[in-house]
């Protein structure tokens, strides 16, 4: 007789040893940091760009710094990080920990929602000749319970662990509603969706590449086709419409935020330009006057009366330009970026941590002299760096190998792998370019370990 694979079940007290497991290391990882560093250690140069607006918003009513509304930053992380350190920094990073453990509890949830089967006769998609099941749920919670990149920045002041708390608020009802064709959860989905699109503004894009994918999933079903798109863009966009409309009546700009502008500037086309013209490329960022407003003004005096939305658009039309004139220097150097923040390990920002002398320069110097002389060379300077990134690479490595085999082997809806597999390779896309960096990976990592899961999981042969 053929028995179908039974989809596991959620039980909480199985994921109780993996929960407390994340809270352990990263609560030693908190402790040793503060023995070592303090509680400064716990921000980075870019958490005070959260903090400010966040503090202005909390006391004053308006989400501003500098005296000037804030368009850089969106009011989600700002305002979790004013009131999270509002009995300092370290009350605030304990909660983030909260944040990153209960995210294990939801990776474990997603593998659940991704392993039950879809309505309907061919809903499995699983191939043909083998049964495939995801692995329970508390192995994929154990694998992301000591994910390096989840452990590193859940004590940090950043706003990674949020958003991905948030995002997988979202991607475990949507999974839901791809088996149950639930609208309400979609439209719950949706709303985590935008909450977590206002902690970080990566997600912008994603409600329309979303719909898109649910129209062509739904093919078989007439009655959701377009109800289904429909609900998920009414209950993401009209909330960054009312963002944009603030921007728009405050400072004339009509984005969601300045960061992409930013990064198209400074990071995309000085990238470009450094290539270009041989030369480093925070050379070419302190020419652009990416170090502060007093240096951007230096570099470009006619600005001096410049609104912020005339500035933007001077950078926007600038960077793209750039990209213009140079196109396939553009898509080499933003493939590059993509991989980068793919492959990555992140041992830099542990080992900052801990005040370690790292080299920050370590992948510009591989583009240029290739990879065996800038390991070679690493290894000479900085044999501390180079041995964490060789481990921590080889747990990279290793994850996205049984993903791999997770993703040919598993047996759910093939709905559900392409949903897995899309949303990884959307974070992977839009991480590109010079701005592209380790932390930028971490919302790709749940997926990756849900089917880093399925994939240690032994294959079961038809009957």
């Amino acid at each position: 007789m053929n028995h179908q694979p039974q989809p596991p079940v959620w039980n909480l007290r199985k994921c109780v040893a993996p929960l407390l497991a994340a809270a352990a290391v990263r609560l030693t990882l908190l402790a040793l940091v503060l023995a070592h560093g303090g509680p400064a250690a716990l921000t980075r140069p870019d958490t005070q760009s959260y903090l400010l607006p966040g503090r202005s918003l909390l006391l004053h009513g308006a989400f501003a710094a500098n005296g000037l509304p804030e368009l850089l930053r969106t009011p989600g992380y700002p305002l979790f990080l004013a009131l999270a350190t509002l009995a300092g920094p370290i009350p605030a990073s304990l909660i983030q920990i909260l944040l990153s453990v209960l995210s294990v509890a939801l990776v474990a949830r997603l593998t659940i929602a991704a392993a039950q089967p879809a309505p309907g006769p061919t809903a499995g998609g699983s191939l043909p000749h083998r049964r495939w099941q995801l692995a329970p749920p508390q192995v994929a919670a154990w694998i992301f319970a000591f994910e390096p990149l989840s452990v590193i920045y859940s004590i940090l002041l950043l706003p990674e662990t949020l958003f991905l708390f948030l995002f997988l608020l979202f991607l475990e009802p949507l999974t839901h509603f791809l088996r149950t064709h639930n609208l309400r959860v979609l439209a719950f989905a949706g709303l985590f969706l935008a909450a977590a699109t206002f902690v970080r503004p990566v997600t912008y894009y994603l409600p329309v590449a979303l719909a898109i994918g649910l129209f062509f999933s739904l093919l078989h079903v007439p009655s959701l086709r377009f109800k289904a798109p429909a609900v998920l863009l009414l209950s993401v966009l009209p909330w960054f419409a009312l963002w944009q409309l603030r921007n728009r009546l405050e400072t004339g700009f009509a984005g969601f935020s300045t960061i992409p502008t930013q990064n198209l500037y400074f990071y995309t086309a000085a990238e470009v330009t450094s290539r270009v013209q041989h030369k480093p490329l925070a050379a070419v960022q302190n020419q652009l006057g990416y170090t502060s407003d007093q240096s951007f003004l230096a570099q470009h005096p006619e600005s001096a009366n410049w609104s912020q939305s005339q500035r933007i658009a001077f950078m926007q039309a600038e960077a793209l330009r750039t990209l213009r004139s140079h196109p396939s220097t553009a898509l080499r150097a933003y493939l590059a970026g993509s991989l980068r923040t793919a492959f990555n390990p992140g041992a830099a920002v542990l080992l900052s941590l801990f005040n370690a002398p790292i080299d920050e320069s370590v992948f510009t110097r591989e583009r240029e002299q290739g990879p065996l002389p800038s390991a070679l060379g690493l290894i000479a300077r900085h044999p501390r760096q180079f041995a964490v990134m060789a481990a921590l690479a080889a747990v990279l490595l290793a994850l996205y190998a049984f993903a791999v085999c997770g993703l040919l082997r598993a047996a759910v809806p093939r709905s559900c792998l392409c949903l897995l597999l899309g949303i990884a390779l959307y974070f992977i896309a839009v991480s590109g370019g010079a701005a592209g960096i380790a932390r930028l990976r971490l919302p790709v990592m749940p997926a990756v370990c849900v089917l880093a899961a399925a994939g240690l999981m032994r294959s079961k042969p038809a009957q």
